[in-house]
């Protein structure tokens, strides 16, 4: 059994229970570097890397063609990173609604092979099922980065289902993309949304509704159900050859592990440094890799703690390899503290809740050594994952510390789990909206009225000792206004309920620009551009 012990920030602030499900990995009874982008010099530099495997990995797949193609949302603050903001609304539209191939990257899009466990059953019947892997770009700090789709069609994979993707659901990742970068989180960024003009039916939203096609930019789709897959088939070479590859293009030099963009730094202590040999014996090979990959996905899950973020659906093939918080579906942002909410309606057990994603985490990435247990010790492969939730841990206070502006003089990571302690302990107790309490101590000083009651002594005497992160962050003016950026499920609601009834997008519009305004404010950098935001009907409307 894996130790589960020592998970004292969330343990105490939350009461969760932990211990609750099978922690124990499985008993066995079942090189290259990148071509150099530098930052100063944009281009396009496109690849293919992930043909370099074969058909056990993929299958080539057509994209739907659609009755109409209207460009709803445009990210030229995440095409700039790849080399592809220069490209005019034309071909924008050409290559990301009709799925033209980009010169130099896949000649027909890649739906991935993989399984996973779905609410703890085991599923061999995944895969991308209304997506696609479409192009890859190296970006400007020569990370190997994916072009991946969302309701682009069906596939092999797609059973029963439309491969299709309703535009709300496009409307809220959006929404949750840009929340998540603002608050430093480790994630996929919404890169194009464009409408496509046909009526679907949903049961979890009022229908027939209206169609959308997104590309989203990731630092990977290859998830631990990918390597579940060949697990499943008793695919050990296939299983090395994929480790090989990821340890390759993902884990070949420190920098890999960094963030994507402004409010990206939170995570960067925690996982810079990983660097797996990809000629290194198998053993070894699988070993640091596990180790690897476990500490990413511990980082994201502190950082997601730290935004009061829900996934929703922490099933296996919805943690990828690098970590990299992606796929949102039923998610949401916490109103005020409760470790029990969850997003999807059908959690009805409340196994991915708020206050249980670092246990989540920690089970799908047991279920990830599972893979190895044929190759490796299951002793050796427990020793590897001994450090995750001290790593969790850490991202959690670090990225507490990041929303609350502040810094210390000196290293003391008690002092700091300590303070993370202290701040869900109080806020558990409060009626005070979660982003609201990190907006009010901004900088270590309570800068509203109403905390200055027992259960905010602890915290504020703690504060009281840290330093502004920067002598002038609280003149941004995003610390001007009183009321907090947040996205509640009312205010997700509030951005949809315009655009669906008369086309209106100025609601999208000035959220995004709220949350871009704060994603400055924390990171001390440069409000970035607006996305491009087209309201109106569709010609064909």
């Amino acid at each position: 059994m894996l130790c589960v012990d020592g998970l004292s920030v969330l343990a105490a602030a939350f009461d969760v229970a932990f211990k609750q499900w099978d922690w124990s990995i499985m008993t066995e009874t079942t090189g290259n570097k990148p071509p150099q982008y530098a930052a100063d010099k944009p281009g396009i530099c496109a690849a293919r890397i992930h043909q370099k495997l074969d058909n056990r990995f993929y299958q080539n797949v057509s994209a739907a063609t659609f009755p109409m193609t209207q460009l709803r949302y445009r990210n030229d603050d995440a095409a700039g990173s790849i080399g592809l903001d220069q490209l005019d609304d034309a071909a924008w539209l050409s290559h990301f609604g009709n799925f033209e191939p980009f010169a130099g990257s896949f000649e027909s899009p890649l739906a991935l092979c993989y399984h996973g466990h779905q609410f703890g059953h085991y599923n061999p019947d995944l895969g991308d099922g209304r997506g696609f892997l479409f192009a890859q770009f190296y970006d400007n700090r020569n990370r190997l980065m994916d072009l991946g789709t969302k309701g682009s069609g069906t596939t092999p994979f797609s059973r029963s289902g439309d491969g299709r993707l309703t535009l709300k659901g496009a409307v809220r990742e959006i929404l949750a993309t840009e929340m998540l970068q603002a608050l430093g989180v480790e994630t996929s960024r919404t890169l194009s949304v464009i409408e496509t003009g046909e009526s679907l039916q949903r049961q979890d939203e009022p229908s027939p509704t209206r169609s959308a096609v997104l590309v989203r930019l990731s630092h990977s789709h290859i998830r631990i159900g990918s390597f579940q897959r060949l697990f499943y088939h008793d695919d050990a070479d296939g299983i090395e050859t994929l480790a090989r590859h990821v340890a390759r293009h993902y884990y070949a030099t420190p920098e890999y592990g960094a963030g994507q963009g402004a409010g990206q730094g939170v995570a960067q202590g925690a996982v810079q440094g990983t660097v797996v040999d990809a000629d290194a014996g198998l053993e070894d090979l699988l070993a640091d890799l596990l180790q690897a990959i476990a500490s990413r996905i511990a980082v994201t899950a502190g950082q997601w703690m730290a935004a009061g973020f829900v996934h929703g659906v922490l099933n296996t093939d919805n943690f990828n390899v690098t970590g990299e918080s992606f796929d949102y579906g039923p998610w949401r942002f916490l109103p005020q503290f409760d470790a029990g909410l969850t997003a999807a309606y059908f959690d009805q057990t409340g196994r991915y809740a708020y206050g249980r994603q670092p246990e989540a985490a920690m089970w799908a990435v047991c279920r990830l050594a599972d893979c190895f247990v044929k190759l490796v010790p299951k002793n050796i492969l427990e020793d590897r994952l001994e450090g995750f939730y001290q790593q969790l841990e850490k991202a959690l206070a670090s990225a507490v510390q990041y929303r609350l502006g502040i810094t210390f003089a000196d290293v003391d990571d008690e002092r700091d789990a300590v303070l993370a302690r202290q701040l869900f302990t109080a806020a558990k107790t409060s009626a005070y909206g979660f982003d609201q309490i990190f907006h009010d101590l901004y900088g270590g000083t309570p800068r509203a009225a109403g905390y200055h009651g027992d259960e905010w002594q602890p915290l504020v005497e703690t504060l009281s000792d840290a330093s502004l992160i920067r002598p002038d962050a609280l003149q941004h003016p995003h610390f001007g206004q009183s009321r907090a950026v947040s996205l509640t499920i009312d205010e997700v609601e509030s951005v949809w309920a315009p655009i669906a009834a008369h086309d209106d997008w100025q609601p999208l519009v000035e959220k995004i620009a709220a949350m871009r305004s704060m994603r400055a404010a924390l990171s001390g950098e440069t409000v970035t551009d607006m996305p491009k935001i087209i309201s109106g009907a569709p010609p064909t409307a």
